[in-house]
């Protein structure tokens, strides 16, 4: 048994369309569940709309993320408290996907990184990249920690968070 038993999972897909039901738009929705190198279990989202995808997605993922906050707060916490059906399995969170923004939106971000990289080892100068979410810069971090040549911070405040390479 997972920590979003059935019946919880049919709770969050009926929410989900209801909320996008709200906004006069059609979707597909598909749960899944992936467990973590350190038996966290996380909760993916992918919903999938062959129109309209940009009301769901907004200016630069922001109505997304909103969207996604929405989500988390209301089924994290029942989550949380003891729906686990026994199994030690933590709970890690909820994403929510629109037509693999995300994917395609980190797989871009670690483009632009290696190209910042090529020009920080070309310069021997560091170079800040524009502002991005905790998440964007999290898979920054993540994917430059394998350069043992390369450092990342982040600095600033949000929303205008950068990271120099």
């Amino acid at each position: 048994m997972t920590n979003f038993t059935e019946q919880n999972r049919e709770r969050i897909l009926e929410a989900i369309k209801k909320m996008v039901g709200f906004m006069n738009l059609e979707c597909q929705v598909e749960l899944r569940e992936e467990l973590s190198l350190d038996s966290r279990v996380s909760l993916i989202v992918s919903m999938y709309t062959p129109d309209n995808a940009r009301f769901l997605i907004g200016k630069n993922g922001q109505n997304l993320k909103a969207f996604e906050h929405l989500v988390r707060s209301m089924f994290m916490k029942p989550a949380r408290q003891g729906h686990s059906g026994g199994d030690n399995k933590e709970v890690a969170g909820i994403s929510v996907d629109v037509n693999d923004y995300k994917r395609s939106r980190a797989s871009y971000i670690v483009d632009i990184a290696k190209q910042a990289v090529s020009r920080v080892r070309n310069t021997q100068k560091s170079e800040v990249l524009l502002p991005m979410s905790a998440y964007e810069r999290r898979v920054v971090h993540m994917e430059l920690a394998s350069c043992p040549d390369i450092a990342t911070e982040s600095i600033g405040d949000e929303p205008n968070r950068k990271i120099i390479i």
